[in-house]
């Protein structure tokens, strides 16, 4: 009888474990916008802050081996252009560095919706974050659920995500 119940409890606790979705190559590259931003540590993304970007395209290299990254970081003010190149280390996984070291996971993709989850290390602390991104300039009521969701999974607390969209002043 403990070996049927065992047997039971195993596979409601396996069965319960979400399974990674699969992210689609396809629908990565593009023109994207940068609608919302979440840390555990705010300061890092809040107007003005280190890892504050304003995404605007997305190209994969050599069958995403590398992301290209173009996006505006606001200097004072001034929208600055930068395009980072992101290097794969494993899935959709990548390397990069910018206002530090970071480990950079595609972690949702749909046709309208992208969401990264970032781990900066500035030298000193490593900060968790996400950006949500879309091909438009808000999200769907369902899409800021997932969002939501997919912070919440990371320990990301939903008060502490930012609405970049509406400081994004820069050029298309």
């Amino acid at each position: 009888m403990k070996a049927v119940l065992l047997t039971l409890l195993f596979g409601a606790v396996c069965g319960a474990q979400e399974t990674p979705a699969e992210i689609d190559p396809s629908k990565i590259p593009g023109e994207w916008r940068t609608i919302y931003a979440a840390a555990d540590n705010k300061e890092k993304i809040v107007e003005g802050g280190p890892l504050r970007g304003y995404y605007r395209h997305i190209e994969c290299i050599d069958d995403c081996e590398y992301l290209s990254i173009t996006f505006y970081d606001k200097d004072d003010g001034t929208c600055l252009l930068l395009k980072e190149v992101a290097k794969r280390k494993e899935g959709y996984v990548y390397v990069i560095e910018y206002a530090g070291a970071n480990t950079l996971e595609l972690i949702h993709v749909s046709d309208t919706m992208l969401v990264t989850y970032v781990e900066n290390y500035d030298g000193e602390k490593t900060t968790k974050m996400t950006e949500g991104l879309g091909k438009g300039t808000s999200y769907t009521q369902e899409e800021l659920q997932k969002y939501q969701e997919l912070n919440s999974e990371r320990g990301i607390p939903t008060e502490n995500i930012d609405n970049v969209i509406e400081t994004d002043t820069c050029p298309p």
